[in-house]
């Protein structure tokens, strides 16, 4: 597979290949993770319509729930203006976050009183 040469062309890449994907629930809103892909992740996504990214760390590509069943389906995929992040919407099952939170920004506000 290779990833449409359309949607190739509309990407920015970091110096190793790679570009953000943030990742949001459909039904609420909710900002569940960020995580890195890269061509072959975005197009296996929009093949499978499964969220699957690029670990940096493990240098593989991982398919979201495969080993934890927290699947994310994917519904629509966004790329921003400067086409170095795309924005996938999708039904989160489980929790999103690998620290067993359903969204991994889960944490108190930076911004003194509500945040607003």
């Amino acid at each position: 597979m290779a990833l449409d040469a359309d949607i190739a062309a509309q990407l920015t890449h970091n110096a190793d290949g790679l570009f953000a994907a943030i990742a949001q629930e459909r039904d609420t809103g909710t900002v569940l993770m960020m995580a890195w892909m890269d061509d072959e992740a975005l197009d296996r996504t929009l093949t499978t319509r499964r969220a699957t990214y690029w670990s940096r760390s493990r240098q593989e590509y991982w398919m979201k729930g495969d080993t934890s069943g927290h699947t994310q389906y994917v519904h629509d995929v966004r790329i921003d203006c400067d086409g170095d992040t795309v924005l996938l919407v999708v039904d989160q099952v489980g929790a999103a976050c690998h620290t067993g939170k359903h969204s991994c920004f889960d944490t108190p506000s930076l911004v003194p009183g509500d945040g607003n």
